[in-house]
């Protein structure tokens, strides 16, 4: 399989108060655990961030948005720009769980398709930041952000969709951990405690 690791980070969070990538997580900041977790996978993985200097510490090349304010579509523009592999499996810098067989099948699903991507519900609740993008999205993204569009989802409808349903998420991931998102301090607590560091 041919893809990148790209973990989307670096921005401020109102109700964290701070960068939630650089929140520390036992011995580790809450980035550094992710990379851990997915270590050996992927090839010239990297960073998408718009503040590349905390971030290169981490030991991979960090990007910066093309296109600024225009929330996370940008992102994924920065992401396609930076490419070099086939396909991206974007990763949140706030969701500390990663689910190694999980991944691996999103990954298995790839070929043939756009992205592939989990959904909790159908219609709703798609978690676009644990999701495996090929390099053909980019027109798509540059389309919806020429149009003034600022969802994720905004370029869904023009290319080609695989979602990974509820159950068969269930199959690699019973309880939804992989799903977990840090958006409070209580957050942030809860995960210390699931991940057995406090």
């Amino acid at each position: 399989m041919n893809y990148s690791i790209v973990i989307q980070a670096g921005g401020q969070s109102t109700r964290m108060g701070q960068d939630k990538g650089l929140l520390q997580f036992g011995k580790n900041k809450l980035v550094e655990y992710i990379l851990h977790q997915v270590s050996g996978m992927g090839e010239k993985n990297f960073i998408v961030s718009n503040r590349p200097e905390e971030y290169k510490e981490f030991g991979l090349p960090v990007y910066t948005d093309i296109y600024h304010n225009i929330g996370p579509l940008g992102g994924f523009h920065t992401i396609f720009s930076y490419l070099e592999m086939e396909y991206a499996l974007v990763l949140a810098c706030d969701m500390p769980f990663i689910n190694r067989d999980l991944i691996n099948y999103l990954l298995s699903l790839a070929n043939g398709y756009d992205i592939v991507v989990p959904r909790l519900n159908h219609n709703k609740f798609v978690k676009p930041f644990r999701a495996v993008y090929s390099k053909r999205c980019m027109p798509a993204v540059e389309k919806a952000i020429e149009q003034g569009h600022r969802r994720v989802i905004s370029f869904f409808d023009e290319v080609s969709v695989r979602y990974l349903e509820k159950d068969e998420i269930h199959i690699y991931d019973s309880d939804e951990r992989s799903f977990f998102n840090v958006n409070t301090p209580e957050d942030l607590q809860q995960a210390i405690q699931l991940a057995g560091l406090g």
